[in-house]
């Protein structure tokens, strides 16, 4: 008991650690997932001297955290913003990965001088993009939403399939023989990703359907019970032998954007979730490393196939994956650099490890020093990279938070819409949102204080709304508060429309016709 009370102590005061490191991070613009790992660092041999060298532990851990990682950003994801970019995601985290491989292999076998396994191995370790990097990075930039939803959605999906070839590479590096061929180890990779998709599928939509018709006893019920759902998606791919990376993400996009209940609790939820799983994860990846064993050539080798994959291979993966699409040269510029490499790699560089490859040890440090210089080096540049090639919008408008609770016995909805900073619905009048019938804004709370407003009444930055809807209505009510909060009273009017929403004809206010006929002297 006494080691448990120690290792609460030592815990929470390494949490705190790390998250006054995310604030400082955000300070001075470094990525809080490189200051999570080098807490670890500080905290190992070099440092406190707290000692972990299981590289199968961390192996597992890291899956466990990985799985949260993607079931957080699974449910943060808004299906509306990321559908009309899932193809050129899913060819980058597919076709672009292989791309990247095949490049990074050529690289390590003949400049860096590897087997051939082995320089496999250090393409497959290196080519996935980072979720929780992703994640933490992008949803800052007031980026376009098709080219910040083909980055995030293409972060969740390649860790599936690297995943995959990560451990057969591994098996032909430790001397195991490739049962089949490649091309029957290429349709099994194939087989386990398309049936990982259709169990997230087929789970998401039980969920769906579920959740929302389930008054639970309590609000923070919810919350877990997402999550809870999300990772027995992947406890369920791994048990009937499909990918459960696939299954985890597939399914908590669906949940996230399905009729959920206190969605918005949800979301915060899962947000902390993922912050507790990126700041274990990182803080025991970096009690793993150990930088007296680097050595100058380590870390030469690490920079160098950092800007090989760079400067070569990823620029040639996005063209490939992306041409077909006809994305403009300065999206796929930003698609080029901002193909954020985090735990991922070095997560995966713990599998042959675990394995005991000979001098798995040294690509594991190899691929640190890759993450650690060029994560430096990426994250904070994003917003200027972004400013430069004229992607960065800093008027945009922010969206309305909307959440919403089932009211029981009556087939009704309670919304809670918080009007940001930064929201066109401020200075629009509560009869200007034009509710649906038997819809009705009960509530306005207001610094602390509540009223039952009128028509008449102007939406302020800050204002809480609280509208009691029918559930069939819900769907529109929502749309309608997030085509006010992008473009103001007269979004309708002008075609200002929500993601994956069909365009209308842009229309005129009243009477600009009649105006402008007076001018022409009609």
């Amino acid at each position: 008991m006494l080691n448990l009370d120690l290792a609460m102590l030592v815990g929470s005061v390494v949490a705190l650690v790390a998250v006054f490191a995310a604030f400082l991070g955000t300070r001075v613009g470094l990525p809080a997932l490189l200051l999570f790992l080098f807490v670890g660092m500080g905290m190992g041999d070099s440092g406190l001297g707290f000692h972990f060298s299981n590289a199968t532990l961390a192996h597992q851990l890291g899956f466990a955290a990985l799985v949260l990682i993607l079931a957080e950003g699974g449910l943060t994801t808004k299906w509306s913003e990321i559908r009309p970019s899932v193809g050129p995601a899913a060819m980058l985290a597919t076709v672009g990965t292989l791309v990247s491989i095949a490049v990074m292999t050529g690289f390590g076998h003949w400049v860096l001088g590897l087997s051939l396994p082995v320089a496999a191995l250090l393409g497959a370790v290196t080519a996935p993009t980072d979720s929780a990097a992703v994640f933490s990075v992008l949803r800052g930039l007031p980026l376009p939403a098709s080219l910040r939803a083909t980055l995030e959605a293409e972060s969740g999906i390649n860790d599936a399939p690297v995943v995959l070839l990560v451990a057969t590479f591994t098996g032909i590096a430790t001397g195991h023989s490739l049962q089949g061929g490649p091309l029957l180890v290429a349709l099994l990779v194939v087989l386990e990703l398309v049936g990982g998709a259709l169990l997230g599928l087929a789970l998401g939509a039980v969920a769906v359907y579920l959740m929302p018709r389930v008054a639970l006893p309590a609000s923070g019920l919810y919350p877990l019970a997402a999550i809870s759902w999300a990772v027995m998606a992947y406890g369920a791919g791994v048990f009937v032998h499909v990918s459960g990376f696939a299954a985890v993400y597939v399914c908590s996009v669906m949940i996230g954007n399905g009729k959920l209940p206190h969605r918005q609790a949800v979301r915060s939820f899962a947000e902390g979730i993922g912050w507790v799983s990126q700041i274990g994860l990182f803080v025991m990846l970096g009690l793993l490393a150990s930088p007296s064993r680097l050595t100058m050539r380590t870390i030469a080798v690490g920079i160098g196939a950092g800007l090989f994959l760079t400067a070569v291979a990823r620029p040639l993966a996005v063209f490939v994956s992306t041409v077909w699409f006809r994305l403009p040269w300065r999206h796929q510029a930003f698609l080029s650099w901002a193909g954020l490499r985090g735990a991922v790699p070095i997560i995966l560089a713990t599998v042959p490890m675990s394995q005991h490859m000979a001098n798995a040890d040294v690509l594991f440090d190899v691929v640190l020093v890759f993450v650690i210089v060029f994560t430096a080096l990426q994250g904070p540049s994003l917003p200027w990279v972004g400013r430069r090639l004229g992607l960065v919008d800093p008027d945009s408008a922010r969206d309305v938070d909307i959440e919403a609770a089932p009211l029981d016995r009556i087939n009704a909805d309670l919304l809670q819409v918080r009007v940001p900073e930064g929201s066109r619905m401020a200075g629009v009048t509560v009869a200007e949102l034009r509710m649906p019938t038997n819809a009705v804004v009960s509530l306005v709370i207001r610094d602390g204080h509540s009223f039952s407003p009128n028509g008449r009444d102007v939406l302020r930055i800050g204002d809480e709304l609280l509208i009691v809807t029918p559930t069939s209505e819900r769907r529109l009510i929502e749309t309608r508060l997030t085509e006010i909060g992008r473009g103001g009273r007269l979004a309708h009017w002008y075609g200002v429309r929500s993601p994956g929403i069909a365009e209308a004809p842009a229309r005129r206010p009243p009477g600009s016709a009649v105006r402008r006929r007076r001018l022409r002297g009609g």
